[in-house]
């Protein structure tokens, strides 16, 4: 349900932000000219709104599921599951109120509270779901589990960037590999307070100091995960370094096709989706057992 709620909610985030609009990319980044520019949205209308409503009807789902898990932690007298299910309504209790008070906020600290908010709880799902009984005596935690904390965390730092890349209609500040105009770029593009001016240019200066450093965590990451791979074969846990090199690789091809198609809707959706996926292994890494 969380992958679900994230991927959707990825999907109208990116069509509000004007990914994958016509004409492309002369409309993208025209902030409040779609009744005067006659510019129209990378996906249907019909689209936009099956997907609001599903994300509505899955939410309000997963509240539920989320108060009876929390109930039956505290039945069974289950600390660790409580506390992660707590954290959960923590959280979805944080997104309704943030969809309720700033449903139509151009500021990029909301895009950055839906994104970071809706993977956390994405990845407390995924923790709850592993955490063992309380009956198992278990065997003690891998050695993995330490390094997964830490891949998570730039994980974490990564998709905050590429928060921002997006919410400021940066996505075309550095139209190939290599090429970043830093002549007009400003510390002030990382102020999560300030929104994007309307009317910005599909492919302004001023966003590629954003693109690098999202380039950056994802090579930091890289690495840390190419490490994590090795210790894992070192482990004799074939699968586990299988999986750091493979999501990682996806994501790095999807990026690279980002750059070659000019950010198409579905590319950069399923940028997004990897990167939950991402965050989802890193989150069963970080309860793996000797």
């Amino acid at each position: 349900m969380m992958l679900a709620i994230t991927s959707l909610s990825a999907f109208i985030r990116l069509v509000n932000t004007g990914v994958g609009c016509t004409p492309w990319p002369a409309c993208y980044g025209q902030l409040g000219t779609h009744a005067t520019g006659g510019q129209q949205p990378g996906a249907s209308q019909a689209a936009v709104a099956t997907a609001r409503a599903a994300h509505r009807v899955i939410a309000s789902s997963s509240l539920v599921v989320i108060l009876a898990l929390l109930a039956l932690a505290l039945r069974r007298r289950l600390r660790q599951q409580g506390r992660h299910a707590a954290a959960l309504l923590v959280l979805a209790l944080f997104l309704a109120g943030l969809g309720a008070g700033a449903r139509s906020s151009l500021l990029p600290a909301v895009t950055l509270g839906n994104l970071l908010a809706g993977l956390g709880m994405l990845v407390l799902s995924v923790r709850l779901a592993r955490l063992p009984d309380a009956t198992d005596s278990g065997t003690g935690a891998s050695p993995l589990a330490r390094w997964a904390w830490v891949a998570l965390a730039l994980a974490f730092v990564q998709a905050a960037f590429g928060a921002m890349v997006s919410s400021t209609h940066a996505g075309l500040s550095c139209p190939t590999w290599g090429v970043c105009d830093l002549s007009q770029a400003s510390w002030q593009a990382l102020n999560p307070w300030l929104a994007p001016a309307a009317g910005t240019s599909a492919s302004h200066a001023g966003g590629a100091l954003m693109h690098l450093l999202h380039r950056a965590a994802g090579l930091a990451l890289l690495g840390f995960l190419a490490f994590m791979a090795w210790r894992a074969m070192r482990l004799d846990k074939p699968w586990v370094a299988a999986a750091c090199v493979a999501l990682p690789a996806l994501q790095i091809l999807l990026g690279l096709g980002l750059v070659a198609q000019q950010l198409p809707l579905g590319g950069t959706w399923a940028h997004n989706l990897m990167a939950a996926l991402l965050l989802a292994l890193l989150a069963v890494l970080t309860t793996a057992r000797r």
